[in-house]
């Protein structure tokens, strides 16, 4: 998908989009979006070939590994963006309907057509509901998945070297993690981002209520 084509199918997010909901939208598809793609994949890429644990003993590094690594940071953040994103299409879809129901309309009544929405830009009726719905999905999967990252890593850290004494391993080994110190920058960068889009979740589902 070329970003004309990306442009078009958000522009009605953007056109019924609140300033808020605006910074959101930039805030997930250049920071964590690209980020993500660009960067983050390549970080996280050697997780397993560069594990590297002081032992010869078959199977001990991959049990560490697993222990260590319940699931991937990466694919974490990619079932995290595709949760987030989808409430987004939910809206887009709504749009559409309301714009095909228009076009029905118009073809049916001819000339004494009187249109169904007549504020176009305005989140009235079921869209109201469908884009508050929208907010509040994207912050608790937001949220969710903060508590999910903060459990399988502790404050979201990794460290440079981990002991691991499961089964088949002889005795307690120590296990080197590869990059550390990258992995946890990236790690809080994202962290951050998705905390700020919490915030401004709430704040536009505060501002959609109180308008109304």
């Amino acid at each position: 998908m070329n970003w004309t084509t990306f442009e078009k199918l958000l522009k009605p997010v953007n056109e019924y989009s609140t300033a808020f909901g605006r910074i959101w939208l930039s805030l997930v598809f250049i920071f964590r979006l690209l980020v993500y793609l660009v960067a983050a994949e390549r970080v996280w890429s050697d997780d397993h070939k560069d594990f590297d644990c002081n032992t010869r003993q078959p199977g001990c590094t991959n049990v560490c590994f697993d222990h260590f690594f319940p699931v991937s940071h990466i694919r974490l953040w990619a079932l995290q963006l595709i949760l987030v994103t989808c409430p987004s299409l939910l809206v887009i879809m709504h749009v559409a309907y309301r714009k095909a129901k228009e076009e029905r309309l118009r073809e049916i009544k001819g000339d004494n057509y009187r249109p169904i929405y007549p504020y176009p830009g305005k989140k009235r009726g079921g869209l109201w509901w469908t884009y508050l719905f929208s907010l509040i999905f994207k912050a608790s999967v937001d949220v969710i998945f903060l508590y999910i990252f903060f459990r399988f890593y502790t404050s979201y850290t990794l460290p440079r070297v981990v002991k691991c004494e499961l089964p088949p391993c002889p005795n307690v080994v120590d296990c080197f993690i590869s990059r550390p110190t990258e992995k946890n920058i990236f790690t809080l960068f994202m962290v951050v981002t998705t905390c700020v889009c919490v915030v401004l979740n709430i704040i536009e589902a505060t501002y959609l209520i109180g308008k109304r």
